[in-house]
């Protein structure tokens, strides 16, 4: 089957006042006068349960009743000292399902103090101060420690080493530091270029020295790693994306969807970036919410966004999910692609995607024989991502569902080697918990190097 839809995959459908508005801060900043209030909403449990759901045990009432007090700078220490990443993760963090989901005003009120808009009150104020870094380095102990990626994991993990007083050298394949901070969020979730302001006070604490265009794909270079390092931290992340595996998905118009976020992160000109007319992105997660939604303020007039299991199973939050909606983005569940098809031109592009209902039988997600087309000159794809590197295998590391096991600190079952963030097995698959992943290991290499 072919479709006889034109392709209109263009970039210009905005003007440029357009694209401003329409990708400006999504989250507008709390003025000083409505943090003070929101902050006197805080009870200061003693007995907190949102500092117990933070991944990175930040102890939330703490800051809050230091911005109550106005002492901005007190309550951005209290959040940098367990998260040296707040500024992002105030930002990104799924704070709904988090520390929010058990604050006692929900139950109260029906409404959670928002900690989050607060973390980022704080955490801003200080990045902007005349001296916005709070710490400084313990004396130096001589050690060298390699981290492979710069992500949050590794960023976390390098801060943490060079404030005990190690020397760090972080490699990383990008150009630009941050990892899915910089390359993988929807930009409005973090204008104004923050990914990279937040490196830059990271590296200001001395004692990091980041190598660009560096990827680890030989056994040679973690050989060489593990002989003139004293410890080696792996945070690489997820860098390859999973296939769709049906027809016609090499058709021109079918694109990751993570490839589409980071050439919209990096660019200086939005109007220069080609958008379908009618797009299709497949999967149920925060990069499908992102990608569907940008595609949709880039000036694409139908976004549909299809998963194949029901709402409940969708790995983007409620409040993403809705965030989407309220963007104009359609959500289709019980469907799974089974073909792309082309349209009738010469040579032919995407013209759309047929998928398959799906539904539970015996506890299997099974068809049901029905299918339905979605017309589409974009496809994005968003099922997930892999580490995908044969070198793991190969130098004898322990493996679990294809990511690197650790024990609780992260360490490796190869001597001298930790790992952390999306690349390590069990995880949340969140910055917050790559954050923690990060400065647990850093604590465990410290303790271990100087023992």
């Amino acid at each position: 089957m072919s479709l006889s839809l034109a392709p209109d995959l263009r970039p210009g459908r905005l003007d440029a006042a357009e694209y401003a508005k329409r990708f400006a801060d999504a989250t507008p900043r709390l003025t000083h006068a409505q943090a003070v209030l929101e902050a006197e909403r805080c009870l200061y449990c003693y007995d907190a349960p949102c500092a117990n759901a933070c991944p990175t045990q930040i102890d939330v009432p703490s800051f809050i009743q230091r911005i109550s007090n106005d002492n901005l700078r007190g309550a951005a220490r209290a959040i940098l000292e367990a998260n040296p990443l707040g500024g992002m993760c105030a930002r990104v963090c799924p704070t709904e399902n988090l520390c929010e989901a058990v604050c006692v005003r929900t139950t109260q009120e029906g409404k959670p103090v928002a900690i989050g808009r607060l973390q980022r009150h704080a955490v801003d104020a200080l990045m902007e101060s005349a001296q916005p870094q709070l710490f400084s380095r313990a004396a130096p102990t001589g050690k060298k420690i390699a981290i492979v990626g710069a992500g949050p994991a590794g960023l976390a993990c390098a801060h943490t080493l060079a404030k005990l007083g190690h020397s760090v050298v972080v490699f990383d394949a990008k150009p630009k530091a941050g990892g899915l901070n910089e390359y993988g969020l929807a930009s409005y979730k973090t204008p104004n270029n923050f990914a990279q302001a937040e490196v830059q006070w990271l590296l200001s604490i001395g004692g990091i020295e980041l190598r660009h265009s560096w990827r680890l794909d030989g056994l040679a270079q973690l050989d060489a790693l593990r002989r003139d390092f004293d410890a080696l931290f792996l945070g690489m992340g997820l860098p390859n994306t999973h296939q769709l595996g049906v027809p016609g998905e090499a058709l021109y118009g079918v694109q990751d969807a993570v490839d589409f976020i980071a050439q919209l992160r990096q660019s200086d000109d939005l109007s220069t970036l080609p958008v379908g007319r009618q797009v299709v992105v497949i999967g149920g997660g925060m990069t499908a919410v992102d990608a569907a939604v940008q595609a949709k303020l880039l000036g694409a007039q139908d976004v549909h966004m299809v998963y194949r299991r029901g709402p409940e199973a969708m790995s983007a939050s409620q409040a993403e999910q809705e965030w989407a909606m309220t963007n104009g983005v359609v959500i289709h569940h019980w469907l799974a692609p089974v073909a792309v098809l082309p349209n009738s031109l010469k040579p032919p592009c995407v013209g759309g995607v047929r998928f398959a209902r799906q539904k539970m039988a015996d506890g299997k997600l099974v068809p049901t024989g029905e299918t339905l087309v979605l017309e589409a000159d974009m496809v994005l794809k968003a099922i997930g991502q892999t580490l995908g590197n044969p070198l793991l295998a190969q130098a004898g590391f322990e493996l679990q569902g294809g990511r690197i096991a650790t024990d609780a600190n992260g360490q490796t079952n190869q001597p001298g080697v930790w790992a952390g963030g999306d690349c390590r097995a069990g995880g949340l698959d969140l910055t917050v918990e790559a954050v923690q992943h990060g400065k647990l290991s850093a604590q465990a290499i410290h303790v271990r190097l100087t023992a």
